[in-house]
């Protein structure tokens, strides 16, 4: 069963973002070496990405009845919490009328690592680049925006203005120029291509699911789904171009989520319930000078 192709962390992240919070919050790395080895990720690449995430504060090491285990850390936590607010999240396209935020920033040179904080948050806000500084984004981002800003405290270097477009360039153009729409539906045909096969072996299998392979299933459309809607602000329908695949990908989406989410669940929750690995699968981080 080949695994998704993500990166070590944001499959660890994947992991107990869709899984372990539900089934209290906390897995054994024996097991978490398992899940991840299910998914195509060697034992060692597991343990160098949990010593990473452990130390930049994302997991939290702790020990139940003996057993060395992980959880999310309070603010990891609250990351993926987000994070599922934005994922399983409709898409709808905003409304032309509405307008739009344009955001100018100025940061100080000897704050360019806040700088570059400041676009990273922007480009997966799904904000254009309008010009050097200046980024737009459809009205109803300026809550979410807002929020980001002062949770960041870069209130002095924000500028947000609201309103209409006014300017002499045409929208369509301007908004092509701002965003990389054929990048991004490039994308979308190529999670098209990758997962209507994936939808078809489901909707003629078993009546039986067979629940490892739902699991990886599952995790790879996720692993794959989680960047669209942080680069996809979801435009108005006027400024697409025609035969816009975003709309396919996402029902493709939550298609496999209805079908796959819980026998994948039930998946993970048997390994769990089983218990850990033997100490010779999972020596300890500690001791093997990775935590």
């Amino acid at each position: 069963m080949p695994g998704p192709k993500g990166r070590p962390k944001s499959l660890i992240l994947d992991l107990y973002g869709a899984y372990i919070r539900r089934l209290g919050g906390w897995m054994a790395v024996s097991n978490l070496i398992v899940l991840m080895g299910q998914l195509g990720v060697d034992e060692q690449a597991v343990r160098s990405a949990v010593s990473r995430m452990t130390r930049r504060g994302l997991l939290a090491q702790e020990r139940l009845e003996g057993v060395r285990g992980y959880r999310l850390s309070d603010e990891a936590a609250r990351v993926v919490a987000d994070g599922d607010r934005r994922i399983f999240a409709t898409i709808q396209p905003a409304r032309l009328e509405d307008g739009w935020i344009v955001v100018a920033f100025s940061v100080p040179e000897d704050e360019r690592d806040r700088r570059h904080v400041l676009r990273s948050r922007l480009t997966w806000m799904g904000f254009g680049m309008l010009a050097n500084g200046v980024w737009m984004a459809p009205r109803r981002m300026l809550p979410e925006f807002r929020d980001t800003v002062r949770r960041l405290e870069f209130e002095r270097y924000v500028h947000v203005f609201d309103g209409t477009y006014a300017g002499f360039e045409e929208l369509e153009r301007l908004v092509r120029r701002c965003w990389d729409l054929d990048g991004l539906r490039e994308m979308y045909r190529e999670f098209l291509s990758e997962f209507a096969p994936v939808r078809r072996r489901w909707a003629k299998g078993p009546a039986e699911p067979d629940e490892a392979r739902a699991f990886v299933d599952y995790t790879s459309v996720l692993d794959r789904w989680r960047r669209f809607p942080y680069l996809d602000p979801g435009l108005p329908v006027e400024l697409l171009p025609s035969g816009w695949e975003g709309r396919a990908a996402a029902d493709l989406f939550f298609e496999l989520r209805e079908l796959l989410e819980a026998p994948a669940l039930r998946h993970v929750e048997r390994l769990a319930a089983a218990g850990p690995r033997s100490d010779h699968a999972a020596p300890d981080l500690e001791t093997a000078g990775l935590a």
